[in-house]
């Protein structure tokens, strides 16, 4: 319950930095998103082919490819989100390409599962091919919610807050570092991050890059971070193969590695909404 009130307080801290316009710019491309997936539930539902090939196709994952397939629609959520709070305008399009069908769904059924198994506990203590009834007798109380019909703007933000709340519970319990995500653990930069990086001219003497200790002389061409520091090519470039932060100040660069850019993205929400990352760990 504490890391759901945890996560619920990141999000609605961020949340108050908006007016009232942005906020209804949120809403509405959260709504677009949650009508999708409902969509995508009723589907599966009422289809029994296509609800037995996405059964089937989840218990062909091993429980890490499970996590990570939650990561990374935690990933694409909170993109998305993260995207918007630093524009504050309307982001674009939540596009189904960013996910493939078959994952989509996949992940869609594997959290209503979870859901269901949490309420009632015994339900699916029964063949597989009886886990679409029990599912449609879940819902049955909400189908106008499932078809995205009469679903109040409240209740959507309300929503959105819950999904990103499962998934983070869901992906910190099952352990998905991923090889590189967990705490503590170096990450690269993501290649296409370093490539992009600018290059300076140097302007005035006496300006030392942290990693080699020596001088940067006036005149040469230096790589700058996004943070405004500036360091030798060569060093910063092996620097970033194995890191993604400044040696200077510790900005998180993009990375990826899936939870990796879930926690740099998760500390860029806190920092949005006046936090200290340090008290709000993942």
């Amino acid at each position: 319950m504490e890391d759901q009130n945890c996560t619920a307080t990141v999000i609605m801290n961020a949340l108050s930095t908006l007016t009232p316009p942005q906020l209804s710019d949120l809403i509405h491309s959260v709504s677009s998103l949650h009508h999708l997936h409902r969509r995508r539930l009723s589907s599966l539902l009422s289809s029994p082919n296509l609800f037995s090939l996405t059964l089937h196709h989840l218990h062909s994952l091993s429980l890490h490819r499970k996590s990570l397939l939650i990561a990374r629609h935690l990933l694409l959520t909170l993109t998305h989100l993260i995207r918007f709070m630093q524009t504050k305008t309307a982001p674009p399009s939540y596009a189904v390409t960013t996910l493939k069908l078959r994952d989509l769904d996949a992940v869609l059924l594997l959290l209503l599962l979870c859901e269901l198994r949490q309420h009632h506990p015994t339900a699916l203590e029964t063949p597989h091919g009886k886990w679409r009834v029990a599912l449609c007798e879940y819902v049955s109380d909400s189908m106008l919610t499932l078809s995205g019909i009469g679903v109040s703007n409240s209740e959507v933000l309300i929503k959105y807050i819950e999904v990103v709340t499962k998934c983070r519970r869901f992906v910190n319990v099952m352990g998905c570092d991923g090889g590189g995500g967990k705490e503590g653990r170096e990450i690269a930069t993501s290649a296409a991050v370093v490539v992009a990086l600018p290059s300076v001219e140097v302007s005035g003497s006496g300006k030392e890059c942290v990693i080699c200790k020596e001088e940067m002389r006036e005149g040469r061409d230096v790589c700058e971070l996004p943070c405004e520091h500036l360091f030798h090519w060569l060093c910063i470039l092996l620097w970033l193969r194995k890191r993604n932060t400044c040696p200077c100040c510790r900005h998180r660069l993009p990375t990826d590695d899936v939870i990796g850019e879930i926690q740099r993205l998760w500390e860029v929400l806190i920092k949005i909404g006046g936090g200290d990352p340090s008290k709000f760990s993942a």
